[in-house]
């Protein structure tokens, strides 16, 4: 009977810290040349924090001369949903 107890409590123990996991955050930098067509847009690169990628963004536009009419948006941990034909992320920002 403790030997049970033991047992089921590692297994809780052990699928507890695996369902805790923690996804390292990725975010991902789009660069909209045309603010007013975000159908149009390049993919600029992945980057460790969200400060990271708003200022490769910032930084592509201004190289791309672009200050006044593009845009920029950062996608927090996207994948590629084959179904959609899109980057899906689990959130947005700017």
């Amino acid at each position: 009977m403790i030997k049970n107890l033991i047992v089921l409590a590692s297994l809780i123990f052990l699928l507890s810290a695996c369902s805790n996991e923690t996804k390292k955050e990725e975010w991902t930098s789009w660069v909209y040349p045309d603010k007013s067509n975000t159908k149009r847009s390049m993919k600029n690169g992945v980057y460790k924090s969200l400060e990271e990628c708003k200022q490769a963004s910032i930084n592509k536009i201004e190289e791309l001369d672009l200050s006044k009419k593009a845009s920029y948006k950062c996608g927090l941990n996207c994948t590629y949903h084959e179904n959609m034909k899109t980057d899906v992320c689990k959130k947005i920002a700017k």
